[in-house]
């Protein structure tokens, strides 16, 4: 299993902590100790007017930025967003091969359907339902762009005909491509186009995932015509990582408090409804088998509504009444959630060696999250790339 980080370029109250100038210089700073720890990859979200949760909104640029800093780390989009209103596919396809030059041929290309608060930002219609026949043909078209001298292609969305999209890659014959999901449908489809997928955890539990894992390998093993010119067989996942030198100082760092915070802060984000995802984090339900982004709900919560008889559920809940919560709650809460990997190491390791189990081939660790310090996650990544990555190295 490869160690990647994920990132959202993320601060809880940014502008109070010295601003987007500030946590943007903080995150090159991140990926080069990550390169330094001996991290295989670094993953950069697009996402849109999503104050102190995403100021990713152009991770092309900011991949060019690490790139430029970095020499071997390889980087990766997760995902550039398909919906034709947010990315033309022969843009996404120029940006990610002047990626593969800038870097040297270390570019990723992840694809995303985006979600409902951008589909209604961008004014992708019938509620995101042309976001997957985007998905598909920029997936099929991607590969063409960046190995045929004269394109054509002609559907019900967009037509070019006889364009030679520029620059190639410098990877032959083109980088790898991924979708990003947590659907069943969406690990299958992965699979059947031969492409890797990445997904989220959101607290739910490995063993869930793992049902997700044997989806996509029986899907990728009947492949036999990929969407690009080779299969790429991978599964990543990404989840909260914070690697600490004890339990004590785990607690103390913010980091459970943290991840409750970016837990809570999903619904607004990603435009579903709090019940919905409140049976997401019970393990009930797929995280995104549905889109209800014209239901969220901005009521505040009343008390009788505060009380769960899941823990995690009734902190998220107390999160978006805007109670205090202390990081000791938080922890008591958490701890015992196996796709949350906060400890120290001997803690971290038992947790990855679930992942490992249920089929992953890459865990992105997202480090940079809430209202973890700089200076808390470097060296958390200084201890993944220490205490973690070699661990798992001897038992491959």
């Amino acid at each position: 299993m490869l160690f990647d980080v994920f990132t959202e370029v993320q601060k809880k109250d940014c502008e109070q902590h010295g601003g987007y100038g500030q946590l943007l210089r903080e995150t090159v700073e991140q990926a080069r100790a990550a390169e330094d720890a001996g991290i295989n990859g670094w993953w950069q979200v697009e996402h849109h007017c999503s104050a102190d949760f995403s100021y990713s909104s152009t991770p092309e640029l900011i991949l060019s930025a690490i790139a430029g800093a970095t020499e071997k780390i390889r980087i990766g989009s997760a995902g550039f967003l398909a919906p034709l209103e947010i990315n033309h596919w022969m843009r996404t396809a120029e940006r990610a091969a002047v990626l593969d030059h800038i870097s040297n041929g270390r570019m990723e290309v992840g694809l995303a359907r985006s979600s409902g608060m951008e589909w209604s930002t961008f004014g992708v219609p019938d509620g995101g339902t042309t976001s997957l026949t985007d998905l598909v043909e920029i997936t099929n078209l991607l590969p063409r762009a960046w190995t045929e001298e004269s394109i054509t292609w002609k559907s019900d969305r967009w037509s070019v005909e006889g364009k030679n999209v520029q620059p190639k890659p410098v990877q032959k014959p083109h980088p790898p491509i991924w979708h990003t999901g947590s659907s069943p449908d969406s690990f299958r489809r992965a699979g059947e186009m031969g492409v890797g997928t990445l997904c989220t955890t959101l607290f739910t539990p490995v063993n869930l995932l793992a049902d997700r894992v044997e989806i996509y390998k029986k899907a990728i093993s009947a492949c036999e015509s990929p969407a690009g010119h080779f299969i790429n067989n991978q599964v990543g996942v990404f989840t909260f990582v914070h690697v600490a030198e004890s339990e004590k100082a785990a607690i103390e760092s913010n980091a459970y408090r943290s991840a409750i915070w970016y837990v809570a802060s999903v619904p607004r984000i990603y435009g579903i409804s709090r019940d919905l995802f409140f049976q997401t984090v019970r393990g009930n339900i797929d995280p995104r088998s549905k889109f209800v982004w014209d239901q969220v709900d901005d009521a505040p919560l009343t008390e009788d509504e505060l009380d769960d008889e899941n823990p995690a559920v009734a902190l998220i809940k107390q999160e978006l009444g805007g109670h205090e919560i202390t990081n000791e709650a938080v922890f008591e809460a958490v701890r015992d959630i196996d796709s949350v990997v906060i400890g120290d190491v001997d803690t971290c390791r038992k947790k990855i060696a679930k992942f490992k189990e249920a089929g992953f081939d890459r865990l992105l660790c997202m480090q940079q999250y809430g209202e973890l310090s700089h200076q808390e996650i470097l060296k958390s990544t200084a201890r993944l790339g220490a205490e973690i990555v070699p661990y798992f190295a001897e038992q491959a």
